[in-house]
């Protein structure tokens, strides 16, 4: 009973260690990562209602978010997506590149990535490298696939 009782007791301590964040791992990196998605989502409102230097600033909030999630966990292609994405949509389209291709060495089947940098690449009127990402994307039956179909086919409307 006593063996039983210690083992039960050293297990609650150690739940309760690991449920203050005392491992130091992925909780931090979680919620840095999820604060930099609600400051992208926000930033999307915002460009939608044409308020772009104000999405521009939430943007750069959120790619300072993900740096610090990266710093943690250096092998997850989302982070690597979201950096890309909040470069891209700040006018750094060099940087969001290397962020977009640093994600696609980890996961090159990556959906969100291939999207994005193929919206990248009609931003920058690269339309062939546009349709190597839509070519990735062919056999996925994803929503990607048809909003990067669809933002090649009217490159000259601006809706990425």
């Amino acid at each position: 009973m006593y063996k039983i009782t210690l083992i039960i007791s050293a297990l609650l301590i150690c739940s309760n260690v690991f449920a203050a964040g005392g491992d130091g791992g992925s909780s931090s990196n979680t919620s840095m990562y999820d604060e930099g998605l609600k400051l992208v989502k926000r930033a999307g409102k915002l460009e939608k209602k044409d308020k772009v230097d104000k999405a521009k600033k939430l943007y750069s909030q959120a790619f300072k978010k993900f740096e610090k999630a990266l710093s943690k966990d250096k092998k997850n292609p989302d982070i690597f997506n979201y950096l890309g994405y909040t470069s891209r949509k700040s006018g750094n389209f060099t940087e969001a590149e290397e962020y977009y291709l640093s994600g696609l060495n980890i996961n090159p089947k990556h959906n969100g990535i291939n999207e994005y940098l193929g919206e990248l690449y009609v931003q920058t009127n690269r339309i062939q490298k546009a349709n190597e990402r839509l070519q990735v994307l062919k056999g996925c039956n994803c929503d990607e696939y048809k909003e990067l179909e669809l933002i090649i086919k009217t490159k000259g409307t601006k809706i990425y």
